[in-house]
């Protein structure tokens, strides 16, 4: 049963990877004219969250195949993210210009990534130290 959970999470992953990818990948090369679509985009959270995709598909693999770094991986994303919703803040704070939808798209995209190694955790790491 943990292992079709497992599963299912890593195909999760692997669908939030491939949109997060492709959404930011098309704001920094311009693919499709979504990057005047985006208005005021940040161009430092739109390159960590191209990274964490990055680091997502490692996580889909990592998953996959039961690796015990999966969570570490995700935990490291988590951290990038972390740091740029803080430059964010004080992006803002000093005035820059910013999107109302990038702040709660940034809140979200952490917990979510937070959640993802949790689940991770617990799928594989907790279930290989219980095992004899």
């Amino acid at each position: 049963m943990k292992q079709k959970l497992r599963y299912i999470l890593a195909v999760a992953l692997g669908l939030f990877a491939l949109l997060t990818l492709f959404l930011s990948s098309s704001v920094i090369f311009d693919l499709f004219n979504i990057r005047e679509k985006e208005g005021n985009y940040v161009l430092f959270v739109v390159w960590a969250n191209f990274i964490s995709s990055m680091i997502y598909l490692i996580a889909v693999y990592g998953l996959v195949k039961a690796k015990k770094w999966t969570a570490l991986v995700l935990l490291v994303s988590a951290i990038i993210l972390s740091v740029a919703f803080i430059s964010l803040k004080i992006h803002i704070s000093n005035g820059g210009i910013y999107e109302a939808k990038t702040v709660k798209a940034m809140i979200f995209r952490i917990g979510l990534t937070l959640v993802f190694a949790v689940a991770s955790y617990f799928f594989i790491t907790k279930q290989k130290l219980i095992k004899p």
